[in-house]
């Protein structure tokens, strides 16, 4: 089966900033020779990608005003520890490993370099899984997660949050199957679900589930760490119906396109449930003092339009947000 999936051979705690040219060319190799201003730093977007975003060089420059509201230890210290939840393999076009098969890459770490050259840092990367990511950031290991994490209610009581992209979940079935999804749970009644673990998109499934049960009816929920392992699944048949995040979804789709079991996406649904707009955020600790200026930087990239070369370069545009706020409104406790 002619599926391109993705693994991360190393946990990668990655090159701060992608200064070589991509190996596609283009502007990647115009950026090798550009002279580049004191202050600024060419993050190479996309790059490496391997068909999943198109290299897309930004020049980004330091922000006294925005740089002086950073805590002090970690202004003085130079670097900005990212932690990201893409182990033991990643998610197009959310994060992995590059082709250079060695390089983070992808939607996430390249707005977390986007970020730290607005700082003034110099970023610095802890793969990690999912789960481990958050030990991280509890720890004080890593300042911030940039890792697709969403603003929930629950996770305010341990973390602060700068909002930067909606939060869409996506049902990725067979191109095959004629179910669909408008929004009313009883169409997953007998349905084999699969889902990531610790994840938002779990917590309103087992929802859906409870309510079902009350009803007499039910389903079944399975468990998948990565694309590699959920794909395998959906197109054994494993499972009917995969939830997850409609970035990798839709990458998925695209992939799978041209083999013998082609996938496509049944339905989307907010990632913050029905009666709000779920949003994806820069997580850091509960009054780290993080949040404002990563929110104000990211609010920077947003003004100057770098925050939709980056979207744009990662197919994302249709997930823009016009600013980043600081701790809005999340995923509900109880998704009543």
């Amino acid at each position: 089966m002619a599926l391109k999936l993705l693994r991360i051979a190393v946990p990668a705690t990655a090159a701060a900033v992608l200064l070589s040219a991509c190996s596609s060319g283009g502007s990647g190799a115009k950026a090798a020779t550009a002279p580049v201003a004191a202050g600024s730093t060419v993050v190479h977007v996309g790059a490496l990608a391997d068909g999943a975003g198109t290299a897309t060089d930004i020049t980004v420059a330091q922000q006294d005003a925005i740089r002086a509201e950073l805590p002090a230890a970690i202004r003085d210290g130079g670097v900005l520890k990212i932690a990201i939840g893409a182990l033991p393999a990643g998610s197009a076009p959310l994060a992995f490993i590059g082709s250079d098969q060695k390089t983070l890459t992808g939607s996430e770490p390249d707005l977390a370099r986007l970020v730290a050259g607005v700082l003034g840092l110099k970023p610095s990367f802890d793969n990690a899984t999912w789960d481990n990511m958050f030990v991280g950031i509890d720890s004080g290991k890593d300042a911030v997660g940039f890792s697709n994490i969403t603003d929930t209610e629950k996770r305010k009581e341990k973390y602060d949050f700068a909002s930067y992209r909606q939060d869409n979940l996506g049902f990725e079935t067979l191109k095959s199957s004629d179910w669909t999804f408008s929004g009313d749970y009883h169409a997953l009644a007998g349905k084999t679900v699969g889902v990531g673990s610790g994840t938002n998109q779990e917590k309103i499934l087992l929802e859906w589930q409870t309510k079902l049960r009350a009803e007499g009816k039910d389903l079944t929920v399975k468990y998948y760490p990565d694309s590699s392992a959920y794909l395998l699944a959906l197109t054994s048949g494993k499972i009917d119906i995969y939830l997850g995040p409609n970035p990798g979804a839709a990458y998925q789709v695209t992939q799978t396109a041209k083999s013998p079991t082609p996938t496509r996406i049944a339905g989307e649904y907010s990632g913050a449930g029905a009666t709000l707009q779920g949003l994806i955020a820069a997580t850091s600790k509960k009054d780290s003092g993080l949040a404002k200026p990563v929110a104000d930087a990211i609010n920077y990239l947003i003004g100057n339009g770098d925050y939709a070369k980056w979207l744009a370069a990662w197919n994302l545009s249709n997930e823009a947000v016009t600013t980043s706020s600081v701790n809005p409104p999340g995923l509900p406790v109880t998704n009543s």
